[in-house]
């Protein structure tokens, strides 16, 4: 292996790392805020990329359908858990009309546009529109009930989820692959190596979505309450911060990271419906490898983890995945002989 050779690989896996920093970011996000392991975080990838690939298509993606379906059962979910509190008829509908009103308006929209053939950045804006309010409806289905479970019941629930968003993308996209086109076509030869137009969106989104979440929870009254919620939950409750609402805009978040990774990496490999499973695992990688709390952590491991890929596929393509999850264990080690075992709870 000569200079430029490691060069091209040093890219190839700066760009891959980019992307499991911005899914590593998320599961952290997702984590601190509610205690759930977020498996299904590389589902929002497929389903991201997936969808694009539909739309181009001129077809409607069948995430749209299933996004009605959500947002029908989540309304009901919100109509039940208020007549059983007796809150009265119209809290009821106004809880179920705030569940059913974006996913409507975005599926009217998607459906309206799909035959269009607008320009891609304008079908990139709906793919991502159409993921990110899966976001708070799958909390709301799935999770928002079992908010005060254990850890451990949580996982299980997101393994459930995993599975069930699995199968659904193969009902809705097929068995075959798709590979998105670039949003940018240009080249630039730097040395040894050629940088294309689609590395540099990939760097410049990712920096941009980190520079806005710092912001956000800088700067901002709801960041700030996310950031009191994964400090501490009770506190945060007694100061009358909802973990339910905040819980579900930590979904939402949590679906557009997921979705706009789709989007940055769909140019550069083919995505199937299972694919997210393995994304998202490189991404768990790097965040559990921060333990599940820091950010730089996760931003800076995951970086390691798409080196490592990279290289790893050059010596040994047949175990790259092997060399990249094995990884996980003397992290996991360390942290065990390091770490002071408390009750589940805490």
């Amino acid at each position: 292996m000569d200079f430029s050779i490691a060069s091209i690989l040093a890219l190839d896996g700066l760009t891959n790392g980019a992307v499991y920093a911005l899914l590593g970011l998320a599961i952290v996000l997702v984590f601190t805020v509610t205690r759930i392991i977020f498996i299904p975080q590389g589902e929002f990838v497929a389903y991201g990329a997936l969808t694009l690939a539909i739309f181009q298509t001129g077809q409607v993606p069948g995430t749209v359908w299933l996004l009605l379906l959500l947002a029908a059962l989540a309304a009901l979910m919100e109509l039940t858990e208020c007549w059983r509190q007796h809150r009265g008829t119209w809290p009821a509908l106004k809880a179920a009309g705030r569940m059913l009103v974006l996913p409507v308006v975005v599926s009217v929209v998607a459906i309206w546009a799909a035959p269009q053939q607008f320009p891609l950045w304008v079908q990139a804006a709906l793919s991502v529109a159409v993921v990110t309010v899966y976001g708070p409806l799958i909390y709301r289905v799935a999770y928002q009930s079992l908010e005060s479970s254990t850890p451990l019941v949580l996982l299980i629930v997101s393994v459930g989820v995993h599975f069930a968003m699995t199968g659904l993308g193969l009902v809705f996209f097929g068995a075959e692959g798709f590979r998105n086109p670039a949003f940018w076509d240009e080249r630039y030869t730097i040395g040894p190596v050629m940088l294309s137009g689609q590395t540099i969106i990939t760097f410049a989104a990712t920096v941009a979505l980190i520079a806005m979440l710092w912001l956000y929870f800088e700067r901002s009254l709801r960041g700030k309450a996310l950031r009191a919620i994964a400090v501490n939950r009770t506190g945060a409750r007694l100061m009358g911060i909802s973990s339910q609402a905040s819980g579900q805009l930590t979904m939402t978040m949590a679906a557009f990271i997921g979705a706009l990774s789709g989007l940055l990496i769909g140019p550069t490999t083919t995505v199937f419906y299972d694919s997210g499973f393995l994304i998202g695992l490189k991404g768990f990688v790097a965040a559990v490898a921060a333990g599940l709390s820091s950010y730089p952590g996760a931003l800076i491991a995951a970086m390691g983890v798409g080196v490592i890929e990279s290289f790893g596929s050059f010596w040994a393509s047949a175990f790259k995945e092997v060399i990249v999850f094995t990884l996980i264990l003397p992290v996991l080690l360390v942290r065990s002989l390091r770490s002071k075992h408390s009750d589940e709870d805490h």
